[in-house]
């Protein structure tokens, strides 16, 4: 297996185990799905938080209204009385006015801050300093793991315009938002190698070599970002310890200038009276003073 360390930028994502003989094409598909799949994990797990701390989405039109100019347009959340967690809940009211403050009791936090934290551990760009590959099984996975514990907490389903149920169905709508920037299309995808862009219809093979027991980095981009950054000759590590190295010869440099250039008087070979002792045998004399 040939693994891929894949970057977006100079930001470490995951690593992916193919074979040097699958076609390109198949293999972007699949690492462009995981680099999605995995904006999508983090997507709901901060959307999840505030579904512990605040409650359901408001209807889009009372988002962002304050309470005096709901009741004068006379707007009213039909989802809250159907939406309840389960247990019951604790008023919370959210300052970001976009969810009904109805936060779940202790207990169903705790579901949802469990299934968030996994979540969040399965699709860890650590796992790249763990040497642990991605697969599109654990994105999914994790995505079920987050379903699961909002169907616990949320058995009725949450309202259709609460954008964790949108997430779930895949029918959410991103435009204007950050996030939106962040998706990559898997027709607008390109994966770069040593400064050259892996064809689409080639074999793996035809850039990285035949060779399967092999690990190289490459970045994936959008289409119109134009070609990656080489990445660095040397790494961070050895760079800091480069820097460390010259900082030191530095000092011990600096040190040797500020020595005067005199000092070899008093050594004892510079003792211009030390032959005249020797030859009157006057040298290393002890005195030893009675009472």
């Amino acid at each position: 297996m040939v693994r891929l360390y894949v970057k977006r930028g100079d930001q470490n994502q995951f690593l992916f185990d193919t074979k040097v003989s699958e076609d390109v094409t198949s293999v972007l598909q699949e690492i462009t799905a995981i680099y999605n799949g995995r904006l999508k994990v983090q997507r709901l797990c901060y959307d999840i938080e505030d579904l512990a701390n605040h409650g359901t989405m408001l209807p889009p039109e009372m988002i962002g209204l304050t309470d005096e100019q709901i009741e004068e347009l006379k707007l009213k959340d039909t989802w809250a009385d159907k939406c309840i967690p389960s247990g019951g809940f604790e008023f919370n009211k959210d300052d970001m006015g976009r969810r009904n403050g109805q936060q779940p009791k202790e207990n169903m936090r705790a579901v949802l801050f469990k299934a968030i934290e996994d979540a969040r551990n399965a699709i860890d760009k650590k796992l790249v300093e763990n040497n642990t590959p991605m697969t599109l099984k654990i994105v999914q996975e994790a995505i079920h793991l987050l379903r699961g514990a909002v169907t616990i907490v949320y058995p009725m389903e949450l309202p259709p315009h609460d954008v964790i149920r949108m997430e779930f169905t895949n029918t959410e709508d991103l435009t204007g938002t950050q996030a939106s920037k962040e998706v990559i299309e898997p027709c607008k995808a390109q994966l770069w190698f040593a400064g050259h862009q892996l064809m689409p219809g080639k074999k793996l093979s035809d850039s990285l070599g035949t060779n399967d027991k092999t690990k190289v980095v490459v970045k994936l981009v959008k289409l119109g970002e134009g070609p990656p950054g080489r990445e660095a000759i040397i790494t961070e590590d050895v760079r800091k310890r480069m820097m460390a190295d010259a900082y030191r010869r530095q000092e011990e440099l600096k040190k040797l200038e500020q020595d005067d250039d005199d000092q070899y008087f008093n050594s004892p070979w510079a003792d211009s009276g030390s032959l005249k002792r020797q030859v009157h045998g006057l040298e290393n004399l002890k005195f030893r003073f009675g009472k």
